[in-house]
């Protein structure tokens, strides 16, 4: 099985690096190594992005420290969904942070960690409508994470929170996307295509 190179009209995450493109037929020395390469190459857009992270870490805090209710949600699908829940739940054990003071919104919902929800990422409604099921505001602050930065259900968890004047923080992998675009504070890794 061969990996197909994507279209190239997606975003870069899409477009399979060409060392890449046969990773399946590599020795498994040569293959870890390529994959541990990637992952050394993704550090200069880390590094690129710390002054976005940093204004958007500040800001989320200055935004958290107002009341005692506002909560920090994540808003994601698949992967992405799953790495803010990863994140989020790692919050109470390791820096107190009050579990009631935390929110998820997963496109297909709670099941979709476990499984793929076919086409619940393509639903904006449902993402501005998962934030006002939240009872979401302007208290809070909204992490929409989506490597593509095209997802429509984050970006409409986004615009909805935005339009409550909660904060919004935007985490994409793609340059001049629409999740960047609709958020407060854009953040751009540009880490390039996946090997796998």
């Amino acid at each position: 099985m061969s990996i197909r190179n994507r279209d190239p009209n997606h975003g870069t995450t899409e477009d399979v690096p060409p060392a890449g493109r046969h990773v399946d037929k590599m020795a498994p020395s040569a293959a870890l190594s390529l994959m541990l390469d990637s992952q050394a190459n993704a550090m200069p857009a880390l590094q690129a992005a710390l002054p976005a992270i940093e204004a958007a870490a500040q800001a989320a805090h200055d935004r958290l420290s107002q009341t005692s209710n506002g909560r920090l949600i994540y808003a994601g699908a698949g992967t992405s969904a799953r790495i803010g829940v990863q994140d989020g739940a790692e919050l109470p054990p390791t820096f107190n942070w009050p579990k009631d003071r935390l929110g998820f919104l997963i496109a297909g919902g709670p099941s979709a960690l476990l499984g793929a929800i076919e086409n619940a990422e393509d639903d904006a409604a449902a993402g501005a409508a998962g934030f006002t099921a939240l009872d979401g505001g302007a208290n809070d602050v909204v992490i929409g994470i989506a490597a593509s930065g095209k997802t429509p259900y984050t970006i409409g968890a986004i615009e909805a929170a935005r339009k409550s004047g909660a904060m919004t923080i935007g985490i994409a992998n793609n340059p001049n996307t629409p999740l960047l675009t609709a958020a407060d504070h854009p953040i751009l890794l540009a880490t390039g295509g996946e090997i796998i």
